[in-house]
Parts: structure tokens; sequence; C-alpha cells
């Protein structure tokens, strides 16, 4: 038995077309807006939707973005449009939209379409899909920050992504890269102890990502800088991440200048999550969306009330992290809705404060670079213990509260914006 989702803010048309794909043995699931679309959705995939065009929240192109942006269109979708143009069609159709049926609709077609879609329908995903730039929200920040990713999208100079770990920086690397060219992210530092440079080879004429520059040694420094010709002739598009406090370390003699000054010809800033704690449960929903699709979680929703939770915690791990509380709460929640008492058991079990034991830490940079490394773990732990009052940690950490500052400033550790001053 097929899941149709039929999307229509006419009752008449809703009633119309569940009546006539139930009888075909379907089982008929009804939305009258693109709100309830979208919970439709994060309740599970659907073999085909039924979407009409205009609607007076959101109009079903607009929601067909939105799906296709975050990884959600997995399944075959059918415009319907009472007043359709072909440049709409041909708009729905690039965006991936499987057909379109103009009303009214004509059962035999009707009937057709709907068959041939669901032909056509991939089986439902076994792992989670891959996310895109969609996770990092829609706050003006973000939404800055994606205009800039597209300004630099089609340039082949060198891009560096500063930002916090697991802030999104790879999602935005996937989103600079361009498809069907080769994609080489090399997993360790191998690839520098290799005179030929083999391994950057194969991204020819397609990008290089080297992950988290900033911890590399002197060495390994040097050894990068020597293979910069090699990348430049193998027409490579390099990006790479660093944690923000990268300049400063430049600025200290701790990072070569001449590398820096290649690898961030273009920079960018990744914000942290704690920036823009108003995406929050949008991007948790998409998360657990996703999670229940894979089929790596029980179907589950999220509370009102757990979302806000999630949305006042501090959140040291960013995306990374906020991606192991939604997993977590899903699986130990007892019933169909997660509660704030199943996000607080998850916080406690993984609250990231193993960043602040030596298991945690690259103890292959030189002293001062490890040093900066702990304390950077340390105060993301205590401030995330003590929920982001500023206050608690300066007394739990024994600094004065202007010190404290200033050295989470020293470090690139952002305090959460919300004071208890």
């Amino acid at each position: 038995m097929s899941q149709i989702l039929v999307v229509d803010d006419e009752v008449g048309i809703r009633e119309l077309l569940s009546e006539i794909l139930s009888d075909e043995g379907h089982q008929v699931r009804l939305a009258q807006n693109a709100t309830e679309a979208r919970q439709q959705r994060g309740r599970g995939r659907p073999d085909l939707v039924l979407l009409d065009i205009w609607m007076p929240d959101t109009d079903g192109i607009t929601l067909l973005k939105e799906w296709s942006a975050s990884g959600q269109l997995t399944m075959p979708v059918v415009m319907m449009s009472g007043h359709g143009t072909i440049d709409t069609a041909v708009e729905a159709t690039r965006i991936g939209a499987y057909g379109f049926l103009e009303k009214p609709i004509a059962l035999q077609k009707l009937l057709a379409t709907v068959g041939k879609a669901l032909a056509q329908s991939p089986a439902p995903a076994t792992a989670a899909p891959e996310r895109s730039i969609a996770f990092l929200g829609r706050a003006p920040l973000i939404v800055d920050l994606k205009a800039r990713l597209e300004r630099v999208r089609e340039l082949r100079t060198p891009v560096m992504l500063l930002g916090e770990p697991g802030s999104g920086r790879h999602l935005c690397a996937r989103y600079l890269h361009h498809v069907n060219t080769p994609w080489v992210a090399p997993a360790d530092t191998a690839y520098l102890d290799d005179p030929a440079g083999k391994q950057i080879a194969q991204a020819s004429d397609g990008s290089l990502f080297l992950r988290a520059v900033d911890a590399l040694g002197r060495d390994a420094q040097r050894a990068l800088l020597h293979h910069l010709p090699g990348i430049e002739r193998c027409n490579a598009r390099l990006v790479s991440t660093a944690g923000p406090s990268l300049p400063q370390r430049v600025a200290d003699g701790q990072f070569d200048s001449k590398l820096y000054s290649v690898l961030a010809a273009v920079t960018l800033r990744i914000p942290s999550l704690r920036e823009h704690p108003e995406d929050v449960p949008e991007i948790a929903n998409l998360l657990l969306a996703r999670m229940v699709e894979a089929k790596e979680v029980p179907l589950r929703s999220f509370s009102t009330a757990a979302l806000n939770q999630l949305r006042m915690y501090p959140w040291p791990g960013n995306l990374a992290q906020l991606e192991i509380v939604v997993k977590s709460s899903a699986l130990v929640a007892p019933g169909d809705e997660i509660v704030p008492s199943d996000v607080g058991t998850a916080l406690s079990q993984g609250d990231f404060g193993s960043n602040a034991s030596l298991s945690g830490l690259p103890l292959d940079l030189e002293l001062r670079e490890a040093r900066d490394a702990f304390e950077r773990a340390y105060f993301e732990y205590h401030i995330a213990r003590e929920g982001g009052n500023m206050s608690r940690v300066a007394e739990k950490v024994g600094l004065e509260r202007t010190h404290l500052y200033r050295k989470l400033k020293q470090l690139g550790v952002s305090p959460p914006r919300k004071s208890d001053a």
C-alpha cells in the first residue's frame, strides 16, 4: 500500500482526491497548507506528494525548494495548479518535481500520473541523506553567510572557513564544491609525506578539503606550503577550516604567515550555534526527521517545551552536539513526544564534557597549542555545565569576570549572548 500526501488549501479538492486515491488502494494523508505539509513530512517519508502551487501561507514552489535544500525531497512530487504557467512548470521540474497536473484534474490523467510517479519512487532510505547548508538555519547572520558562500562559489580562489568545531564548516565546504568533479578530503596528514603529491593530484579540477589546518605542527605547515604549487597546477579548489583564533596565532608567530596568506585568500566566518539560537528548534526538527526517515530512531516529535529547552542551551559543541542530543532524546523518550525531561537526560549524557579529558585533545601539537586546545575545551565544558551563567563559570574556574571574558576572547570562545549581569 502506497502512502500519498495531498497538500491543497481547498477542502473539496482534498476530499475528492482522498476518495479517489483511497478507492485505488492507497493510504492518503492530508494537509491544508505548507505548515501541515512540513509536519506530515517530518513524521515520515510518503511515497508520493500531490502539492498545490498556490496556497495562502507558503506557495508550493517555495515548499519544494525547502525540501530540496534540506535533503527531504526523497519522494516524487507532482505539482497541481488551476492557473499554472509553462514557466512555473519548468521551474518546478528544475527544482525536482516529477510532474505537473492542471486543475480541474481529469481522472484518467490523475491515475496515470500517480501510477508512473509511484513506479519511479525510490525505496525508503536506509541511511540518512547527506546534510546541506539548510541545516545551518535561517537567521539573518546565516542568510548573510549563505550569500557570501554563493558569491565565492564560482571562484577558484582558496577559501578558509573559520569557526568552532561542529559549527557546520564541512557543510559550507561541500556547498562550495561543484557536483560531478573530484572531492578529496584527506582523513589525516599522510598526503603531506608524499613528495609526488599523488593524493592531491586526485583533486584535479575539483576540490581539496583540508580540515583543521590550525592543528598542523611546524613541519606539517612547511610541507603544506611546499605542496601549494602542485595544488595550483592541478587546478584544485582549496578549501580549509580552522578555529576562530587562527588569525591571532598567525600574529603571535605560531602559524606560518605565508601559508596563512594563501589559505585565507578568502576568509568566511561560520557562526557558532549559540549566536543564532532562534534556529535551534527548526534545525532540531530537521535532524529528527532525517533520523526517523533513515530508521535510526523511532517515530518521534518534539514538544514545544522541549524545543524551547534546546533553544536556551549554549551548545559548546554546536551542530555536532545538537545532532547527538536529538538522537539520544529520541531514543530515550518513552512516548511519541520528546519532552524536557528526555532532553535533560540526553544533555546530561552527552554535554561534550569529554572535551575536557585528555582523550579528546590533539596531543601531537606543540606545548602552547596543546595548552590552548585544553583551555578552550575546559572553558566550553564549564560554560555548558553552568548553562551559560558566566557568574557561576567565573566562580567555578576561579577567575574574575573581566579576566574570564578577556581569556575567552583570546581563545576564540564566544560566550553565550544571554547574560545574568
